[in-house]
């Protein structure tokens, strides 16, 4: 099943879709300013909406810092909740009520890899699928950024 993305960094929109499956689009708010490392442009909830077949969802992003589950993205269509979090350098987990179901690796480029565990459903598909293009995926462990800062410290 092909799922297209369209994500326009500069405007801070991202809209996925397929034929046969859900649209879920994640806006950043107009004229909001975009941070350097984020796809989507930010991680602030306030500034984000997120839709499914036009229908509002709801998306909150963790700060991301030194741990990686800072980096977590959580999200609610309806009853169900899905958390998108990192699990290595550069992949992310995907759960929906607390089951992973599948596994998504995205360099913020507009791109997804997918692996699932079974056959997803349509709307787990475009929903993490949109997760991992709006916020891109993996993290470096926590020792790892340690090391990093302390390094940027000593001269």
């Amino acid at each position: 099943m092909y799922v297209q993305i369209d994500l326009d960094r500069a405007a801070g929109t991202l809209r996925v879709s397929g034929y046969g499956l859900p649209v879920v689009e994640l806006l950043r708010a107009p004229g909001s300013r975009a941070d350097a490392h984020t796809p989507i442009g930010t991680r602030r909830a306030g500034l984000l909406t997120l839709s499914v077949d036009g229908e509002p969802a709801t998306v909150r992003a963790a700060r991301g810092r030194l741990l990686r589950r800072s980096y977590r993205v959580d999200a609610r269509v309806g009853g169900v909740r899905y958390r998108l979090v990192p699990c290595g350098y550069d992949y992310s987990a995907f759960s929906r009520d607390g089951r992973r179901i599948g596994t998504l690796l995205s360099s913020g480029n507009g791109r997804v890899q997918d692996e699932w565990d079974g056959t997803p459903d349509p709307l787990d598909r475009v929903l993490g699928t949109a997760l991992a293009a709006g916020f891109g995926t993996g993290a470096a462990p926590w020792w790892e950024t340690v090391g990093g800062i302390v390094g940027e410290l000593i001269p």
